[in-house]
């Protein structure tokens, strides 16, 4: 072998081993999360001993942060070999043709939530490289329809903007070796006239008997976000009370 093709070999394999090496460190950086009250710590164990995990409470109480950590958690360990998370695509207010770019720009503020929690997780080089090579993928609830998954984690986040039919497509695509985790805040909700299109005012009630299905509630002393967020839930459930009576 001459000394030129010797150096090619050998500049090749550092940067295998330096591409190992920063790997195995981002892995074992990946950010350590602690359950900050009882109904989290409820959330983290029904992820891990049920095969599906359904979450719901109001916003800030870490619902989606927990489920992208359990799920990195189990990949990391090759327990699920990919990650799917998906969202309803579901406008809050506005239309998505008025938005910039194309589909994939038009559709990449309703998922930037879960960015957001992968790049704090493992940071923006991982979650780009782990995406890119396939085993983390982010999509819109409607791309779930008629896939099957296996030795998956799958999360559906904002499931109050799903109908009972779509939350029935998203529970069905469930094969061997997966978890899923169902989480919202029911009280969000995006669908004209939620309280009957939103099937996760449904769903408690239909899993609440099914073996293997974890349900965990969170209120509004659960939320970890700041207490002017508190104050603004508190103060919305009782104009809403009100507004009922």
């Amino acid at each position: 072998m001459s000394q030129q093709k010797q150096r090619k070999v050998k500049k090749s394999s550092a940067k295998r081993n330096d591409s190992k090496a920063l790997r195995e460190k981002t892995f074992r950086q990946l950010r350590q999360v602690k359950p900050r009250n009882d109904n989290q710590q409820k959330y983290l164990e029904s992820i891990e001993t049920n095969t599906v995990t359904v979450g719901l409470g109001p916003a800030g109480s870490g619902k989606t942060y927990l489920a992208v950590y359990e799920a990195l958690l189990h990949h990391w360990s090759k327990d699920k070999k990919r990650m799917i998370i998906t969202r309803p695509a579901v406008e809050a207010g506005e239309k998505l043709g008025f938005l910039p770019g194309d589909m994939q720009d038009k559709l990449d503020p309703y998922m930037r939530p879960i960015y957001d929690a992968l790049f704090d997780l493992i940071g923006l080089e991982q979650t780009k490289e782990k995406i890119e090579r396939g085993y983390i993928e982010v999509a819109p609830l409607a791309y779930m329809r008629g896939r099957t998954f296996n030795n998956c984690f799958i999360i559906l986040d904002e499931a109050q903007n799903a109908t009972i039919a779509q939350l029935k497509m998203v529970l069905t695509r469930v094969g061997e070796g997966c978890k899923i985790v169902i989480d919202g805040d029911p009280g969000q909700s995006d669908l004209p006239g939620y309280k009957k299109q939103s099937g996760l005012y449904s769903l408690k009630d239909i899993l609440k008997d099914t073996p293997d299905v974890g349900i965990i509630e969170f209120d509004r002393k659960d939320i970890v976000r700041s207490q002017v967020v508190i104050d603004i839930v508190k103060a919305f459930e009782e104009y809403e009370k009100n507004e009922s009576a």
